[in-house]
């Protein structure tokens, strides 16, 4: 797993630090690494879940994205959401 330099997932909460490990298994079945481009710094819409320690963006992967978002989302189960963004992959445990 990488991490953008000046990011830190010290401050993430329990549940979604537990996500980590899947998700770089994810992408590691694609062939691709985890890299950890945001956690709670940043500037991100009000009410995000980034600000309450709960969310993190992964880097694009180079290919398969669409594949790789279908199977997080398989795999992190209903607590998580997870969301193509334009530039990186939203996660976040948002249990309903």
């Amino acid at each position: 797993m990488l991490i953008k330099a000046g990011v830190s997932i010290e401050r993430l909460n329990r549940e979604i630090r537990r996500s980590l490990p899947i998700v770089e298994g994810v992408l590691a079945s694609f062939g691709e690494e985890i890299v950890i481009t945001e956690t709670y710094g940043g500037n991100h819409g009000a009410g995000s879940l980034h600000y309450s320690d709960d969310a993190y963006d992964v880097r694009n992967p180079a290919k398969n994205k669409l594949s790789i978002v279908v199977e997080l989302k398989e795999k992190l189960g209903a607590s998580f959401d997870v969301i193509n963004e334009q530039t990186h992959i939203h996660i976040e445990y948002d249990p309903k």
